[in-house]
Formats: C-alpha cells, structure tokens, sequence
C-alpha cells in the first residue's frame, strides 16, 4: 500500500488551521470568562468567586462537549492556557470592572462573542470525531450555551437560554453553517468565521431589536 506523502502547502495549511482554531477557542474562552467575572462582580462575590464564576462560564461548554465525545480528559482541564485565560479575564474584571462595564450592555456583547465561538468550533469538532449533522448539530449548541448555563446557574438565575432574545437560536444558526459547510466541502477557516458572524449577529440584534419567541401564558396556579 502506497501513501501519499504530504505535500508541503498542505502541511502549512494544516497547521496554520490548527492554530487558528485554537486561537478562536481561547477568544472564546476569554470573552465567556468576563461575562462570567462581570456577573460574579455584580453580585459582590469575593475574588476567588469571580475565578470560578469566570472559569466556570469559560469552559463548562467545553467540557461537556468533550465529555460527549468521550475525548477525556477534557482539553480545557489539561491545557494550562485555558486556566490561565479564565484567571486573566477574572482578575482584570475584579480589579478593572468599571473600565470593563464601560462597554454597552458588556455581560451580552461577551456572552454573544463565547457563544458564538463556542457554537462553530463545537459542531467542528464533533464532525472530526465523526457525529452526524443532528448530533454535530446538538453538541455545538451545548458547548456554545453551556458557559452561560454554568454562569447563571452558579448565582441562581434561571438561565439566559430559557427566557432571553435568540440565544439557542442564534448558536443554531451558526452550528448549521458549519455543517453545511462540511456536506459542501467549503473551506473550513471561512465557513467558522461565517457560521460565529452569523450567530453573533443574530444575538446582538435580537437584544437591540427585542425579537424573542413566544413565550408561554402564566396560567391558574394548580389546584391542591
């Protein structure tokens, strides 16, 4: 059996891809532990409250998808940088959160740049551990609103997925590109960056615009 050896331009272009991806993950994780360090801050959580609120927001999406994928142990609990990412954004919100909060509406823009990234590199990596659509599908839109789940879920807020403007919708906007994308053979790099703008963009007009689903009518408490 003959192999074909790899050419030079695609070794590069495998490895330029590699580091692009892990590049956005970090983003990602960056931007989800700020939203989770802001909220933490709000609710005047002592500093080792805001790191595990930060580190919890930033990687709980991960882990789970990893979990699912049965690739244990989790990337985010073997790789320093993720831990150390999550610290960096917690403390700079602990000691800076008034430049921080200076941003319009801050938990939101960065809860939408994790969820957004988390969403597209979560559905790429279940179809490299070879899931289906759907599934590929399912688990992109757990690791992108995982991070927001874990958050709010840590101080007792009912979480941003159940009742807020397009949060699900968005990131299943964005895993549907992705897969898409791999069914049609386009490049990966530009269908990620499309399929995280996508998600983005919906979330941010859907809490600029107030577009939400329907939600169900309070009705006559349970008789007892």
């Amino acid at each position: 059996m003959t192999v074909r050896p790899i050419a030079p331009a695609e070794a590069v272009e495998a490895v330029m891809t590699a580091h692009f991806i892990t590049v956005l993950d970090l983003i990602g994780t960056f931007a989800f532990a700020i939203s989770g360090a802001l909220v933490a801050v709000r609710h005047r959580l002592d500093l080792f409250g805001v790191l595990v609120l930060s580190f919890a927001a930033a990687t709980s999406g991960g882990i789970a998808r990893d979990l699912a994928l049965a690739a244990t142990p989790p990337h985010a609990l073997v790789d320093w940088k993720y831990l150390a990412v999550s610290c960096a954004a917690g403390m700079l919100t602990f000691w800076r959160s008034e430049l921080v909060e200076r941003l319009r509406n801050p938990v939101q823009l960065f809860d939408a740049v994790g969820l957004a990234l988390f969403a597209v590199l979560g559905t790429a990596k279940a179809l490299v551990y070879g899931l289906g659509p759907v599934g590929a599908v399912l688990l992109g839109v757990v690791s992108g609103v995982g991070g927001g789940i874990a958050r709010d879920v840590l101080v007792a807020q009912i979480p941003a997925v159940l009742l807020r403007e397009l949060y699900a919708v968005a990131a299943l906007a964005g895993t549907l590109v992705v897969v898409a994308g791999h069914a049609w053979d386009w490049p990966g790099v530009p269908t990620a960056i499309a399929g995280a703008v996508l998600c983005f963009g919906l979330r941010m007009l859907s809490i600029r615009r107030g577009w939400t689903l329907p939600v169900a009518k309070a009705g006559n408490p349970p008789s007892k």
